[in-house]
């Protein structure tokens, strides 16, 4: 049997929805990242690549050869003196005298260029790839091979360039490319915990109230049960009785029946799902009509009303000032008393004066959330009349009289017709 609760339950999706959230971003942020870091790396590539290919074939077309090579071209142009550098090797070639451009950008072993230059001359083909330096560096080498007028090849251009540089740009880029990722990653896994809390919430609200409802269903119906089950009993074992516990047993009902329609009212206002009705009503003949049809036994009600038309809900309206009403009736009188009810109607408001212990003035701010009068309401019916009120932009007050008593105040917007 499952032992965790639904909170734990909800909590568990939350942290579920998180970690869905962070890997699915995790997977897109890690796979654009590889794709950003292998795009500068081959665009590092091409940018070494293109400076060689420049320097070859520039090169190469400086180069005259009419029997013997000769290289006043290039010795007096620019690329003679700047990296890339780059040398004229025979090769396998007949031999003569090989050039070397003037700039020495990075030690390169003469064997080897040569070894490049013998490849290129005996193939026809470029040759290219890479290569240490003398100092260990990762070099990129090209070999182009010279051809003269009839297509032979004489000679070959080696040009080598350092990829250091290129090197550490593409590395600085791909500790920002993996910092930035991470960094991501953290932000989006928090925002995808927002996000995952915001999308429970509705559920977590639900649950709250339907835990709130539960506890508050057992809380109120456990006494009414009680007291229905000791009359049932005390009606079997004694039925001559049954005539007098009959009326009784009637009331009792009729009271939990009551407390399960405020409980069902409160939990559809908490849930949104009660569509308020708002029409214009006349509020004096309202209270007029609630306190004409609730029986007030061993109790004297009186009314003051002055003529007050307000926009609200009829249904929900009547069901609240009957909540202040039984309230005052039940627990607005002092022990073994007759109770003593009056209300006022004016302005939007309606005023319920009771003649009872009054209330506890230390727990005024939660008054209407679990209410409970020195003569002992639970407060559910006054929930109700506050959910009310909100709903149709009103207010509940409650405080003792001078003289002794509670005194509520439901107070309403005036309708402007």
């Amino acid at each position: 049997m499952n032992s965790h609760s639904s909170a734990d339950r909800l909590r568990r999706l939350r942290w579920l929805l998180t970690a869905l959230f962070t890997v699915m971003n995790t997977l897109g942020l890690v796979v654009f990242a590889w794709l950003l870091v292998n795009e500068d790396g081959d665009q590092g590539e091409e940018r070494v690549d293109a400076a060689l290919t420049q320097v070859t074939s520039s090169v190469s077309r400086l180069v005259a050869y009419d029997g013997t090579v000769g290289f006043d071209l290039v010795n007096t142009d620019v690329l003679n003196d700047r990296c890339p550098q780059f040398a004229i090797l025979p090769g396998s070639a007949p031999a003569f005298q090989p050039h070397l451009s003037r700039a020495t950008c990075v030690p390169m072993n003469p064997q080897l260029l040569n070894g490049l230059a013998t490849e290129a001359v005996r193939t026809g083909k470029l040759v290219q790839g890479h290569q240490k330096a003398m100092d260990g560096q990762v070099v990129k080498v090209r070999a182009e091979p010279l051809r003269d007028k009839n297509g032979k090849t004489f000679a070959a251009v080696v040009a080598a360039q350092s990829t250091a540089a290129e090197d550490d740009a593409h590395t600085q880029f791909t500790l920002l490319v993996i910092g930035g990722t991470v960094l991501l990653i953290a932000v989006l896994g928090f925002a995808g915990h927002l996000l995952s809390g915001r999308s429970i919430r509705p559920a977590a609200a639900a649950l709250q109230q339907q835990e709130v409802l539960l506890a508050e269903t057992a809380h109120d119906l456990r006494t009414p049960v009680a007291a229905l089950r000791a009359l049932a009993e005390t009606a079997m074992v004694n039925p001559a009785q049954s005539a007098e516990l009959l009326p009784r047993t009637v009331r009792l009902a009729a009271r939990m029946g009551g407390i399960i329609d405020d409980l069902l009212v409160r939990a559809r206002l908490a849930a949104g799902v009660e569509q308020l009705s708002i029409q214009p009503i006349w509020l004096d003949q309202l209270v007029v009509g609630v306190v004409e049809d609730n029986a007030t036994d061993n109790a004297e009600v009186t009314v003051t009303a002055a003529p007050t038309k307000v926009n609200a809900d009829p249904a929900l309206l009547q069901r609240a000032i009957g909540n202040l009403l039984d309230n005052a009736v039940r627990y607005g009188r002092q022990p073994g008393a007759k109770a003593f009810v009056h209300l006022t109607v004016a302005g939007g408001t309606v005023t319920v004066a009771d003649h009872g212990p009054g209330i506890d003035t230390t727990m005024a701010d939660d008054a209407f959330d679990r209410f409970a009068s020195t003569g002992g309401s639970s407060g559910l019916g006054l929930s109700i009349v506050r959910w009310v009120a909100q709903a149709h932009g009103g207010t509940l007050a409650v405080y003792n009289a001078d003289e002794g008593g509670a005194i509520f105040e439901l107070r309403l917007p005036i309708s402007p017709n």
